[in-house]
């Protein structure tokens, strides 16, 4: 009986190790939106019918399911398969699984150039990292919200204040 729970001891921290190995390292913890701040983002954004919004760090999927909310194509993306499950799981409570799409990937692999909308809630290093993907990679006019971070020197259209919380709005310019 000793040797039987020695080896699952064994087992289990070996599976663990390998797991822990597999997962690849989060950028950003997961910190969820308050509500006022999600719909300060959209509306900063001016999010309407029919844009396309995607959610880069989507965490439980709160902004995607907003914005889909209010007609918006929106699509969350985060690197943790257990907010990919909760972000679906929300949709599905919400009545919108079949309005938004949630997808496990690495947001700087992720293709964003069609984006009407951007919005962020990551940390200001990972910020200023994506930053230049988001000047060769999105359409000039796109609207880019943050929330609680900025983005270095780029200067935003608008700042907000929402319950202590600052968002930001950035406007990507025309390439020059």
């Amino acid at each position: 009986m000793k040797t039987l729970r020695n080896f699952l001891v064994v087992l289990f921290v070996l599976g663990g190790l390998q797991t822990f190995a597999q997962t690849k390292e989060l950028d950003v913890p997961y910190v969820p939106t308050n509500q006022a701040v999600v719909d300060a983002m959209l509306d900063l954004a001016g999010i309407k019918s029919g844009d396309i919004h995607y959610d880069l760090g989507c965490g439980d999927g709160r902004i995607v399911i907003s914005a889909a909310k209010r007609g918006a194509i929106a699509t969350g993306i985060d690197l943790d398969p257990q907010r990919i499950k909760e972000a679906n799981a929300n949709a599905q409570v919400a009545g919108l699984a079949d309005k938004v799409k949630f997808i496990e990937g690495d947001l700087f692999d992720f293709d964003s150039s069609k984006a009407d909308v951007l919005t962020l809630y990551l940390l200001p290093s990972v910020n200023l990292k994506l930053r230049p993907k988001i000047m060769e990679e999105l359409r000039p006019g796109t609207r880019v919200v943050s929330h609680a971070f900025d983005m270095g020197d780029w200067e935003p259209e608008r700042e907000i204040e929402v319950g202590g919380d600052k968002v930001f709005l950035w406007i990507v310019p025309e390439k020059e």
